[in-house]
C-alpha cells in the first residue's frame, strides 16, 4: 500500500511506494551517478580522491559515498573511493563497519557468551542441592 510522504530531498508531497524519494529526486540520482561514473571511467581519473571528484563532477560528497555505500560504484575499481564507518565515521572501502569497531563488537559479544556460560554453569551446579527449612510452631 502506497502512502502520501514527503521527499526527504526536496520536501515535495509523493506516493511512497518502493522509492524513499520522489521521482525527481530519483532521476537526478540517476543523472547525478551517471556524471559521476562517466567521471571515473576516465583512465586519468580512475584514481581520483574524493575532492577531485567532487570537483571534476560537481556532485556533493555524501551523494557519491552513497553511491559507494550502495555498491553502485565499487571501490575495486576506484581505489580512493571510501564511505563512513555506521559506529565511528572511520573511511572504510566494504561492510559496514572499520576493523576496529568490528572486533570491538565482537570482544563484547564474546565476553557475554562467557558471561551466559559461566551463569549457566552456576545454574547446573544448584540443581542437584535442595534447601529445606523448618518452621518452628509455638504450641500454645
Amino acid at each position: 500500500m502506497t502512502d502520501l510522504a514527503n521527499c526527504p530531498r526536496c520536501h515535495g508531497l509523493f506516493m511512497k511506494g518502493t522509492a524513499s524519494v520522489c521521482p525527481n529526486c530519483v532521476k537526478q540520482e540517476e543523472r547525478d551517478f551517471q556524471v559521476v561514473y562517466t567521471f571515473l571511467r576516465k583512465k586519468q581519473n580512475r584514481t581520483a580522491n574524493m575532492q577531485e571528484i567532487v570537483e571534476g563532477a560537481g556532485v556533493e560528497e555524501v551523494r557519491i559515498r552513497s553511491f559507494v555505500k550502495s555498491k553502485r560504484l565499487h571501490p575495486a575499481q576506484f581505489p580512493q573511493l571510501t564511505y563512513d564507518c555506521e559506529k565511528c565515521g572511520a573511511q572504510i572501502r566494504e561492510g559496514r563497519l572499520c576493523e576496529g569497531c568490528r572486533q570491538e563488537i565482537e570482544r563484547g559479544v564474546q565476553k557475554h557468551e562467557e558471561i551466559e556460560q559461566l551463569q549457566e554453569r552456576n545454574r547446573q551446579d544448584d540443581v542437584g542441592r535442595v534447601t529445606y527449612y523448618s518452621v518452628k510452631q509455638d504450641k500454645g
